[in-house]
């Protein structure tokens, strides 16, 4: 991924100084999990719950991890609400991060994870988004392939010389998971944020459609309507059983 170091020192700065000494990250979509081991050797002593519904990835992820005990992987997908399930026991949670994930989902069901995310954080706590956002414009739009296509010509080329950039070129614009991508300017998504209660929302690096942005919630706020709706049905369930 081009500059992967500078967004991951970027995290780093910003999680290091809005939030010191967390006790508890999580990891959205996490892949390999590269994100949360970063993460993980800064804050040592935080515990790390990592989420992915993809069996490949989550194995990887214990590989990446294995060296930090509080660090546990959960099964579970972002696509329903059902994923809450899965985590709520261990919120809530000082650092939410995620990096290349949520642009799968159709922009409803962004908006409604990064309320569910916002009930999860603890008062103050951070949430980071590393993510392929949508252009501006089709101009835009190539400028990023172009340069997205250069980078991973230079990548394979160091394996295999013979390899050529139009190789290169066929394969990005016919990769299977392209049509997956539902892309959404980064600008849109951090009105999203404020409209929810964020604060402190801003893009904090942006390399063409790699975008680095986030924000922190109110230390003193109230839980948004879809957290009240869960904590009464939660309440409701445990009295039906009783």
């Amino acid at each position: 991924m081009p500059g992967g170091d500078l967004q991951l020192a970027v995290m780093g700065k910003i999680t290091q100084l809005w939030c010191a000494s967390p006790s508890g990250i999580l990891d959205l979509g996490c892949g390999d999990g590269i994100i949360s081991r970063f993460l993980l050797d800064i804050f040592p002593a935080a515990r790390g719950v990592l989420v992915d519904f993809s069996d490949p990835m989550l194995d990887a992820a214990r590989e990446k991890v294995r060296g930090h005990s509080k660090a546990s992987v959960v099964k579970a997908d972002f696509a329903t609400p059902l994923w809450l399930d899965a985590v709520m026991p261990s919120s809530p949670f000082d650092i939410v991060v995620s990096g290349f994930a949520i642009h799968h989902q159709p922009n409803e069901r962004k908006k409604k994870l990064y309320s569910e995310i916002y009930d999860l954080l603890s008062p103050g706590g951070v949430f980071l988004n590393l993510e392929h956002v949508a252009s501006s414009t089709p101009a835009g739009e190539k400028l990023f392939a172009e340069f997205f296509i250069d980078r991973l010509h230079a990548f394979h080329a160091k394996s295999n010389s013979d390899i050529s950039r139009e190789a290169v070129t066929d394969i990005y614009y016919k990769r299977p998971d392209k049509k997956e991508n539902l892309l959404t300017p980064v600008e849109a998504q951090c009105r999203w944020l404020r409209d929810i209660g964020f604060e402190d929302v801003d893009c904090f690096l942006e390399v063409f459609e790699l975008a680095l942005f986030g924000g922190r919630k109110k230390k003193f706020s109230t839980p948004s309507s879809s957290r009240i709706i869960s904590i009464w049905l939660s309440c409701l369930s445990r009295k039906t059983r009783l």
